[in-house]
């Protein structure tokens, strides 16, 4: 994607202006994003999705049992029958990997890292509903998809921002309003991260919402920490050799902490172990059980695809690659493999293709390497044949 070209998803501003001057700064309110945009699932279909054990979904209900009641689904057929006229919101995480149509969405994104989107999540409002004031320490376009929902945005918040005392929702004691907008199907507004906003729907409505992967600095100390406590020996401990005689016994000197510093500082400081561990992060999939390969013969794999089967990626699965000097790594659904070089143009292919074929694959087919690691994925789980 040309990164000056101007784009109506974007509001008729090119990819690198919105980089340069609202991505993580200000928010962008932009009308008519997707012209004439019609949901490709309505409010029954996003309720029976609601009703799956695999499916994570949640009911707001502002007046219910208590102030801001939470429900968590899956849902009883008849949930949604004892709901009250008002004030309530449905909300169904990753209809992106259940619903193909909504996962092509995404495709208008792709001016941004594939590995840094997370889901989109689907939300309908009677007319009232809302989750209440509040922000998101990520990325969020808000795409309006049915109906009409008013957009209130605040101040810029932190974790000292107060909260009202809620066991689940994170809703702000203080809202101070500062811009208002109403949004129509079509219309999308991004949204910073810790930019606090209030969404009210005025009549029945649905908003699309594509938020993003952000790792606080806690999750990556521990899960880094984690992953290279892995490939350490007992033996790698902290050292003194040469040190000197002390004035003091119980006195912890700076060289202690000069030595310690060097101990963290070899590990941490691994490019390729770093790379390895973030790229595997980030692509582990929301819900892992939904990844889960088969057992297949290679001989059999390459003969499928001759006969014409076709391979797509798991809805569940993730993917990114990256290279290390000669070579390329590839990171799958939350595991990773180094390859040769010269499979560069595949893991490109791979990540990026609707669907795979004895077509597009080409010449991969009749490499060693190439058949090896496309029978793998398969047997990962990341990529399955389309018939079955």
């Amino acid at each position: 994607m040309n990164p000056d070209i101007p784009l109506q998803l974007l509001g008729g501003i090119t990819a690198r202006e919105f980089l340069r001057d609202y991505w993580q700064k200000k928010p962008l309110l932009i009308r008519q994003a997707i012209p004439d945009f019609e949901s490709p699932i309505d409010a029954d279909e996003l309720a029976g999705l609601a009703l799956e054990e695999e499916v994570e979904s949640r009911l707001v209900i502002e007046h219910g049992e208590r102030p801001w009641e939470l429900r968590r689904g899956p849902f009883a057929e008849d949930a949604f029958s004892t709901l009250p006229e008002r004030e309530w919101t449905l909300l169904v995480q990753a209809v992106d990997q259940f619903v193909p149509e909504v996962a092509e969405l995404l495709e208008q994104f792709r001016f941004l890292p594939s590995w840094r989107i997370d889901d989109v999540m689907i939300s309908f409002a009677a007319p009232g509903g809302s989750v209440g004031p509040h922000f998101d320490n990520y990325d969020v376009f808000l795409l309006q998809a049915q109906g009409k929902r008013n957009w209130k945005i605040g101040q810029m918040c932190s974790s000292e921002s107060p909260l009202l005392q809620h066991a689940d929702l994170r809703i702000l004691a203080d809202f101070e309003e500062s811009a208002e907008w109403v949004l129509e199907p079509g219309d999308m507004l991004y949204l910073p991260p810790r930019l606090a906003h209030f969404g009210i729907a005025e009549d029945d409505c649905m908003t699309y919402s594509v938020g993003f992967r952000a790792p606080s600095a806690a999750e990556v100390l521990t899960h880094f920490t984690d992953f290279l406590a892995q490939y350490l020996t007992d033996e790698e401990r902290y050292t003194d050799a040469d040190a000197q005689p002390v004035s003091d016994p119980h006195q912890i000197q700076s060289d202690a902490l000069d030595r310690l510093k060097s101990l963290l500082a070899e590990h941490m400081s691994d490019e390729r172990m770093l790379l390895t561990w973030f790229g595997q992060f980030m692509t582990e999939p929301r819900y892992p059980e939904l990844v889960a390969g088969e057992e297949v013969a290679e001989e059999d794999f390459v003969s499928s695809l001759q006969d014409g089967a076709i391979l797509v990626r798991n809805p569940s699965a993730r993917m990114a690659w990256s290279e290390v000097d000669d070579d390329v790594l590839l990171f799958a659904s939350g595991q990773s493999r180094y390859l040769p070089g010269k499979l560069r143009e595949l893991l490109k292919l791979i990540c990026a293709a609707d669907a795979l074929h004895a077509d597009n694959l080409g010449p991969w087919l009749a490499d060693e390497d190439g058949r090896d690691l496309l029978c793998e994925l398969v047997k990962q789980g990341s990529l399955g044949f389309a018939d079955e």
